[in-house]
């Protein structure tokens, strides 16, 4: 039996954005009901090392892929998410740890102009742990969030019944109980 290939593990702070984003940005999906819970704005960023097998958005793996993140898709976001019936937005990929630039400048201005009242989500390839390990501005994103699904999509996992989660490795952390607490702690509105 062939060996099954699997996503690559960068040691702590090898993976800077500042060393690989060009600040680009995939798509951009208001108002949808698959990227987390509620009505989400998702914004899903240009980039990715990981490389998982079976990334079910590889283009998105490209830094060059999509468009400039510019001030014009910021302000359409913050107008977006202004709206009463939309929940928060979601972080997608892309990783939006290699992608700092942009969801730093984003996520700060959601914490300004709607303080908690808007939840912040993100999906990475990087686990919790990795991430305790890593480089400033990659923990200054992870303590502007609300929900943080974390892992590699892991092929030998695939699990498509699972809520928000490709493979059964990833874990739907709840962030800010997850710092109060030094250790992970799950959403508490885990399905299975």
């Amino acid at each position: 039996m062939p060996k099954q290939r699997l996503p690559k593990n960068p040691q702590p702070k090898e993976w800077l954005a500042k060393d690989h984003s060009l600040q680009y940005i995939a798509d951009y999906k208001p108002f949808n009901f698959v990227d987390g819970e509620g009505v989400r704005c998702s914004i899903y960023v240009s980039g990715c090392l990981f490389n998982c097998p079976g990334c079910y958005n590889k283009a998105a793996q490209n830094f060059h892929y999509g468009q400039p993140y510019t001030q014009e898709l910021e302000d359409q976001i913050i107008t977006d998410l202004s709206q009463s019936y939309v929940q928060g937005l979601t972080l997608l990929g892309g990783e939006p740890f290699l992608n700092t630039q942009v969801c730093l400048k984003l996520v700060r201005r959601i914490r300004q102009e709607f303080g908690d009242d808007k939840d912040i989500w993100s999906w990475t390839g990087y686990t919790w742990e990795e991430l305790m390990k890593e480089s400033a501005d990659k923990k200054e994103l992870l303590q502007n969030l609300d929900i943080l699904v974390d892992g590699r999509f892991l092929l030998a996992k695939k699990d498509l019944t699972l809520q928000f989660r490709g493979s059964s490795n990833q874990r739907i952390i709840d962030v800010q109980k997850s710092l109060a607490e030094n250790d992970v702690v799950i959403w508490d509105k885990l399905v299975h």
